[in-house]
Order: structure tokens, then sequence, then C-alpha cells
């Protein structure tokens, strides 16, 4: 059941309203696990949070002690509160995330941080894919990667795929022209390629330099490495730095050396990544408040199903059944993540990081 307070459009947020909408949640709020969400004066949802204790979280936004703090912009903003009770905090915590992506509260996207710890590979759409390192995913689609840790050497070693594997890394925008591509008109000599497609570390779609299908070739190769079933670019730099030794030009050696081991580190965060993901396949049970307890199927870092805990033998083939299901043989491990599934992964590795001992209450499904 969803509760509110709200007070007269005709006043604004006074000192005197604040003071009685205090006391409307002191005096309705449970100290329970829930969600509750900051509504303006048009319904716009403004902010939407999750707490253990519903009731003491409310109560601290009135006791900001300065204007300018998060809590205080967002009450003197709000016209009206609501909240709704969940069985527990990892419940509030999957529908505060539910209600962030359908609502988009303008505090919520300016305040939350937590994503900036990770970053992703990112492969765009359309002509000449490019391989970008992003923070989350954008309303422009594209493959992605991830997550890593390390935003700046996940850039360095992306870099040194590119120079491998000679992808564009020019802006995404740029008008593409493949050598196979007719054109009606010729209005002016091509512009020369830039400094990457020069020194031979880019194909040049964009000048001519190559074809589609070459091009399409290189990204098949990129993505390849990317989900961890090709190791092509590594062994290309590998020939290089032994070709190189083998010449004696051993500084150059040391230069090729240096980008192999940049991409064996991204390999290296590959493998961790396939092996974290897989490891968040499992059922997992949480007692709930008053005996509302959940039982959550996650596999691969998402939550794929939830029902109440079974209490009687048809409820439990029932649950069986739906284990089959979702945990039934699929495709091989793999470093892409489809883009809705991003910050539910986010949220759940971040949860049983902070809560290591709720792996407990887990159960590997064989």
């Amino acid at each position: 059941m969803i509760r509110g307070i709200s007070r007269s459009e005709q006043q604004p947020t006074s000192d005197a309203q604040l003071a009685i909408m205090r006391s409307t949640v002191k005096d309705g709020a449970a100290d329970r696990p829930g969600i509750y969400r900051m509504l303006s004066s048009e319904g716009e949802v403004l902010y939407v949070g999750k707490s253990k204790r519903v009731r003491s979280r409310l109560l601290s936004y009135f006791r900001c002690a300065y204007p300018e703090e998060k809590g205080a912009r967002i009450l003197r903003s709000a016209e009206k509160i609501e909240w709704e009770y969940t069985p527990s905090e990892f419940a509030a915590l999957l529908q505060e995330l539910r209600l962030i992506k359908r609502f988009r509260p303008r505090y919520n996207v300016a305040m939350m941080r937590d994503a900036r710890h990770y970053s992703f590979i990112k492969l765009t759409k359309g002509a000449a894919p490019k391989l970008l390192v992003v923070r989350g995913a954008s309303s422009d689609d594209g493959t992605y990667y991830g997550p890593f840790v390390g935003a700046q050497r996940v850039g360095e070693a992306l870099r040194e795929l590119n120079d491998a594997v000679m992808l564009r890394d020019c802006r995404t925008d740029l008008k593409m022209f493949f050598s196979d591509q007719t054109e009606l008109f010729q209005l002016s000599p091509r512009t020369p390629g830039c400094i990457r497609y020069e020194i031979s570390k880019c194909l040049g779609p964009c000048v001519g330099g190559c074809s589609a299908a070459q091009y399409d070739e290189r990204v098949v190769l990129a993505k390849a490495f990317l989900e961890g079933s090709d190791d092509g670019p590594i062994n290309m730099l590998r020939e290089q730095m032994e070709r190189l030794s083998g010449e004696l030009e051993f500084e150059r050696a040391a230069h090729y050396r240096d980008k192999l081991e940049r991409l064996e580190a991204l390999r290296a965060q590959f493998g961790r990544l396939r092996f974290a993901v897989e490891n968040l396949s499992f059922v997992y049970t949480v007692p709930g408040h008053e005996g509302e307890d959940k039982v959550y199927l996650i596999r691969r870092g998402v939550v794929r199903a939830e029902v109440t805990k079974p209490r009687s033998p048809k409820d439990r083939r029932t649950m069986k059944q739906l284990v089959e299901d979702i945990f039934s043989p699929g495709d091989k491990p793999t470093s892409q993540i489809p883009t809705h599934e991003i910050d539910e992964l986010l949220l759940l590795s971040s949860w049983f990081r902070r809560f290591p001992k709720e792996m407990k209450r887990t159960k590997q499904v064989s």
C-alpha cells in the first residue's frame, strides 16, 4: 500500500509547513525497509530513495543544517512525499533502481555517482564501427563489454587494440568513404588521411583506404578478442616483438612488449569479469519483514525472477521448474553485456561486495 503526505499548493515550503510534513512522517511512517519518492506540485518524480528504515531516513531530511545540502534542496523542491514498504533492504534496492530507470528523476541523475567507478568498452553501430571507453549505457545503444575498473588503464589498452586491428578512432559522425563505394559526383580530391592512417595504424575507412568488407573483418577480430574467443591481436603484437628482437632492434621490440603487456592486462580483466559474472548465478533466499521471505533467481548478475519462498509442495515444484528454465545450459561465458542489464549487474556486484556474508544465503544450481 502507498502512503503519502502533501501540502497546500498555494503555500511555499515554509519552515512551518516543513514542520507539518515532518510531523506527518513521524506519525505515519514505520521503521522498516522500503522506498520513497519526492514529487513536485505537477506530479513529477524529483527523487527516489530507499532505506532499511524508512521513517528514520525520511526524518533525516528535516534535520539538514544547511540549505545547500542535498536533502534540504530535495525537500524544498517537493510538494509531496510517498513511501511504500518492501520485504527487505535488497528488495528496496531493486525497486529503487527500477523506479529510477523508469522516471529518471532529476536529483538522482545529478547526484548518483556509484557508476563512475566502472567503465565499459563500447562498440558503436553504423558504418565503420569504433571502440570507445564509456562510463555507462547511452541512448544510441551499441554493444558493451565490461564492467571494468580503471578507465585510464582500459583506455590505454583499447588504444593498443585499435592500433593492432587498425580500427578508426576519429569522431563518430565523420562520413565514411570506402574504396568499394561508388559516388555519383566527385567534387574535390579526397582529403588526406589522419596521422594514424598515414603511419598504418588505421585502415582509413573515411578516405577510401579499405573496403567495407575489409573493415568488417577487423571489427570481427576485435569482437572476438573482446569476447575472449580469439587472441589474434595479442599474437600479432607478439610476432612483431619477436621479429624485432630477432633483428636486434631491441628498443622497438621493447615498445611492442609494452603494448603486449597492456593488451594482456585487458584480457586478464576479461577473464576476471567472466568469472565474476558467472559467480553471480545462483538462487538467493532473502529473509523478509514479518516472515515475507523472497527467493531471487539470479543469472549472470541479473535477477531473472523473484518469488515468495515456497511453503507447499506445489509451490516447490513450481519453483523447481522455474529454476530449470532459467539455469538451463546457455551460451558460453562472454564479456558482452546487454545494455539494459548494465545497471542491475553493477547493483548486484556492489551489493555482494559490500555484504559478502550474504553469499552464504545463496545456492549454486548444478
